[in-house]
């Protein structure tokens, strides 16, 4: 599991003290693989103890331990940008890979047992792979309904309860309406699953559950043009997500 995603499922036990030091690690992630634990403790102002309590809160250890998952993280995003084919396929290598590891029955009990569900996309790539769920879904007679905007969101809130559920598909996980939607729907106790980019956001906190992806661009030709940025794995993780959803309400027939 990465470490941004490890802070997002420990953040209620996180205090304003760790998410100092977890800012100083976000932002000097290269140099945190060579500092030692008083150095980091200097940096943030703390002192040795709170950076290995830090750690141990995320279940790592201690320090050692934490920069050891941090050294395994930068190495897998090591390519050969020389070499765009090969890059390409390392990254869909890993990301299937990661993506067939992940435990996805919650989300698949959260979409089974829910009496209504609906859906809100934040742009353009995300609205194409709402259209791609609910297509898959479809199959299973589960019907998807679209959230078109603020307005409609809060008309339909009005009549939404613990037995419905709402999905939001995000990059950032931090635009307006987003924020704002999962604030109400935390407030409401209405079940949430987000789709995001893999990185901490407020919306991956508000929800009942999040499905990471990962994103990566490439620097196809000379650096004066814009770099290529792969959206497969929003894909990805949808076909991967139905195909659990399948299975789990399979199991669930034969219990």
């Amino acid at each position: 599991m990465k470490l941004e995603e490890v802070i997002n499922e420990n953040k209620q036990n996180l205090t304003s003290t760790d998410m100092v030091i977890w800012k100083y690690i976000l932002n000097h992630r290269n140099q945190i693989r060579r500092i030692s634990i008083h150095e980091l403790a200097k940096e943030c102002c703390v002192s040795s103890t709170t950076i290995v309590r830090f750690a141990q809160k995320l279940g790592f250890d201690g320090f050692s331990d934490l920069k050891s998952s941090l050294k395994h993280e930068e190495s897998l995003k090591d390519v050969n940008c020389q070499d765009i084919y090969k890059s390409l396929e390392n990254f869909y290598s890993k990301t299937v890979s990661s993506l067939m590891k992940r435990n996805y029955d919650n989300a698949s009990r959260l979409i089974h047992e829910a009496n209504r569900v609906f859906i809100f996309a934040s742009g353009y790539v995300q609205s194409n792979v709402v259209q791609e769920l609910k297509r898959l879904f479809l199959y299973d007679s589960v019907l998807i309904y679209d959230i078109c905007g603020r307005d409609e969101f809060y008309s339909i809130l009005k009549h939404a309860n613990k037995d419905d559920l709402f999905i939001i598909v995000s990059l950032s996980g931090e635009s307006h309406l987003v924020t704002e939607f999962s604030l109400q729907l935390e407030l409401k106790g209405i079940p949430l699953i987000s789709i995001t980019r893999l990185h901490e956001n407020t919306l991956a906190s508000r929800s009942t559950e999040n499905l990471y992806v990962f994103s990566e661009q490439f620097q196809v030709n000379d650096e004066s043009q814009l770099p290529f940025k792969t959206m497969s794995a929003y894909f990805l993780l949808v076909e991967i997500w139905y195909v659990n959803y399948r299975i789990y309400v399979k199991n669930q027939n034969i219990k």
